[in-house]
Formats: C-alpha cells, sequence, structure tokens
C-alpha cells in the first residue's frame, strides 16, 4: 500500500498488536523498485531471516531520496529492533543511502582510507581506470562500520544506533546474497540472543474460491490464533493454479517446526478432503502421476481447445513415460470423426467428449482415455459461449464419464483453466 512519504510497505506476516521479542525490518532502496521493477532482494533476505528463526513483519520499498530513506528508516526502527537495507551503495548520484544512513544518525560522512585504498586496489588488479566517483563508496557515517565486500568494491554498512542497528548491503544480488549470509544474519542471530526456525509448508488446493477455502479452515485459524503465533495459516490465491495454505511453524529446530506442520497439514487435509492435491512444489500433473503410477495405469489424450496442453503438462513430469502413452490433437472437426469415431452431428457436445477420450483409448491401447472439446472464443460455436468445456474420461468401472465446466476468462484463460480442471478431474477418481 502506498504511505503519504511516497514509500510502499509490505507486511510479510501477520502484524502484532506490540513488539515482538525480536524483530528485523527489510528496506529495499531504489526508484525502480517503485516503477515495476522486481524487488527479488527482499524476499530473499526475508527466506534467510527465516531460516535462521527471525521475525520478520515488515518489508519495505523506497525510492532513492535522502528524505525519504531517512523517514522509513526511522519509523522501521520504531516497530523492529534492527533494519536491513539493501541497494543504493553504488558509486553513482542516485546512490544516496550513505547519505540517508548519517542524516538518521545526525552525524557526517568520513571517507575511511582503508576502505579507499581497497577500491583503488581493486581496480588496479583489473587494469582499469578508476572514475574517480567510485571513492564514494569509501564515505561511511561517522562511528559506523564497514563491510568488507568480497566481491565488487561496495562495502556494507554497520550503523549503531540507539534506537536499533541498521546493516546496509549493496543491491547487486551476487554482492548482497555473499554479504548477508557471510555477516549480516550471523550478527543478527548473535543479537537476538536465541536461536530458532522458522519453516513454512503449503498446501495447494484446486475448485474452490479463496473465501470458500478461509471458510472451510476458519476453526483452525481461530484455534491458533488463541494459542498463539508459534503457528499461522496464511491464503494464496495463485490464479489458474488454485489457492495455497500457507502454514509457517517457529520452534526451537527443526524438527519440532516439521511435528507442528505435519500435525497442522492433517487437520486441514481432514477439512479440505481431495481439494488438496499437492504440497510445496508439487504440481497437479506430478499428483496425476503420481497416482497413475502407484494403481499400474496408464492415460492418453484426446484435445480439441487445449491443444495439446494437458498432454504437455503430463510429459513435464520425470518418468511420465512410465505412464503417458501419447495424445491425438483433435483440433479440427474431421478428425474427431475419421481419427476417434465421435458422431457426424456431435463436436462440442458430453457426447463428443466421451466419444473422444473413449477413441484414444482404444487407439493407444491405454487404461485411461482423457479427452476436452469446447469453445475458448473469443466467439460462441453451436450457440455454446465461450469458457463451455466438456471433458470425458473412459476407464474401468467408475471411470466412464463426463463433465460441463463453465470457465471464466480470455480466451489463454479458458485454455489453461480447461486444462488443470481436466487433470484435477482425474486426480480425483484416481483417488
Amino acid at each position: 500500500m502506498q504511505t503519504t512519504s511516497g514509500h510502499v510497505r509490505q507486511a510479510s506476516a501477520k502484524e502484532p498488536a506490540k513488539r515482538a521479542p525480536f524483530s528485523v525490518e527489510v528496506v529495499a532502496i531504489g526508484t525502480e523498485l517503485l516503477l515495476g521493477h522486481l524487488d527479488s532482494n527482499s524476499s530473499w533476505i526475508g527466506e534467510q531471516l527465516a531460516l535462521a528463526g527471525i521475525d520478520c513483519y515488515f518489508q519495505t520499498r523506497v525510492g532513492d531520496n535522502v528524505e525519504r530513506i531517512s523517514e522509513v528508516l526511522g519509523t522501521a526502527l520504531q516497530r523492529a529492533d534492527a533494519v536491513v537495507t539493501c541497494g543504493g551503495l553504488g558509486p553513482t548520484q542516485d546512490d544516496v543511502t550513505r547519505e540517508a544512513l548519517a542524516r538518521l544518525a545526525g552525524v557526517d560522512l568520513v571517507r575511511d582510507p582503508a576502505l579507499a585504498a581497497g577500491i583503488e586496489q581493486r581496480y588496479a588488479q583489473r587494469g582499469r581506470a578508476m572514475p574517480t566517483s567510485n571513492l564514494r563508496q569509501a564515505d561511511l557515517p561517522r562511528g559506523a562500520r564497514p563491510i568488507p565486500p568480497s566481491t565488487g568494491t561496495a562495502p556494507g554498512i554497520e550503523l549503531e544506533l540507539p534506537t536499533g542497528l541498521v546493516l546496509s548491503v549493496p543491491g547487486v544480488p551476487s554482492e548482497m546474497q555473499d554479504m548477508v549470509g557471510r555477516h549480516v544474519v550471523p550478527a543478527l542471530v548473535a543479537r537476538a540472543g536465541s536461536r530458532a526456525v522458522i519453516v513454512s509448508r503449503v498446501l495447494r488446493t484446486w475448485g474452490l474460491s479463496e473465501s470458500a477455502v478461509a471458510e472451510m479452515v476458519a476453526p483452525r485459524v481461530e484455534a491458533l490464533d488463541e494459542a498463539g503465533n508459534a503457528l499461522t495459516i496464511a491464503f494464496l490465491a495463485s490464479g489458474i493454479e488454485g489457492i495455497k495454505v500457507r502454514l509457517t511453524a517457529k520452534a526451537a529446530d527443526h524438527a519440532g517446526a516439521g511435528s507442528m506442520l505435519d500435525r497442522e497439514e492433517a487437520e486441514l487435509r481432514r477439512l479440505l478432503g481431495d481439494r488438496v492435491f499437492g504440497v510445496d512444489g508439487t504440481t497437479m500433473e506430478m499428483a496425476v502421476g503420481t497416482l497413475l503410477e502407484a494403481r499400474g495405469l496408464t492415460v492418453a489424450t484426446a484435445e480439441s481447445l487445449t491443444g495439446g496442453m494437458v498432454a504437455s503438462r503430463l510429459v513435464s513430469v520425470p518418468g511420465a513415460g512410465a505412464w503417458m502413452l501419447g495424445g491425438v490433437v483433435a483440433y479440427d472437426t474431421a478428425v474427431k470423426h475419421t481419427v476417434l469415431g465421435v458422431a457426424e452431428d456431435e463436436v462440442v457436445t458430453a457426447g463428443a467428449a466421451q466419444s473422444m477420450a473413449r477413441g484414444v483409448r482404444s487407439l493407444l491401447g491405454a487404461s485411461i482415455g482423457l479427452s476436452l472439446t469446447g469453445v475458448a472464443g473469443p466467439d460462441s460455436q453451436e450457440d455454446k459461449p465461450p469458457g463451455t468445456v466438456f471433458c470425458g474420461l473412459s476407464g474401468p468401472g467408475s471411470f466412464e464419464g463426463h463433465i460441463r465446466l463453465s470457465l471464466p476468462g480470455d480466451r489463454d484463460g479458458i485454455r489453461q483453466l480447461a486444462t488443470i480442471s481436466a487433470l484435477d478431474w482425474l486426480r480425483r477418481k484416481l483417488v
């Protein structure tokens, strides 16, 4: 959300009513971050803090302006014990983090002779002439300590203030990651005085809205709120990949956090049932493949509007050759009739989908045939509006059948939703 000072503030976890025992705020500096440039540095730093068991309740972005950076840092130190900044330590005119730190501390910038000599030496070793502006990187707020670089020329800055600690690192990812791992996280762990771990696990669901998922798991959210914040639940809408439910546990060690997550995952699976298709990086096609292999079954696909998207997702899974036999893209109506045996008077119907599934199953000798036919748009077809999709299944027992879907979105969105919806239908049949 936009604040009156022009910077962007993001909460990275549930914001507490009072200061936690020890917490850190991350501040990313750079006007480009306010203009749409991806802020991957803050995400990476947040992950490292979590792995070290350090709470981070806010992540902030602010442009290259001395007054606003100083204001943001002052605010951050009112709600956190320490602040990690990234960016603004380069040699150009818009790199003003040093000046902002000096303004915040109420001191002057002073040039560190050893840092200046080190920068000059790096250029000499590379056989390059050093621009005079690079010596700005040797300027530190009076009383601050440098964090020596192991790559690049920009040192970091460690500044102790009455209100807390500020650790500033460069914005270049390789330089930032080296400095954070080598100096920043160890310094923060030592300052926190106790070691803990923060571990997250994501349950992936399909077929429910974010509000529906939230209502189903509301009893667990309420129970955890009453018990404290050692374990929290958050909801992440992922568009065409469903709703993710993120569990985050804080414990003394990984084993303790893992036990907490195991217990809560079991509770949520009890509430959500087969809408949960995977954990963390498990995709829908991985879930389908695991079930097919476990049951000794094979599948073949027949696709019209999706043009091979279902087959493509299935074969993206390593080892898919054990259960994915192949597919037919029957985009032209004549192919449906001549190759898959669809009746002449059926194209976008439940009967067409069923015939396509049976046809591809027989053609390729698969245990199961899965098919899709429908209207992706932008125009209607056979008086059926865009988003009308029929899926068919052919196989032993309960695998014979069809479903009709009414999907929202543009042409590409409808095709994407049809693909994952068909895979999810097959998955639930396998379950």
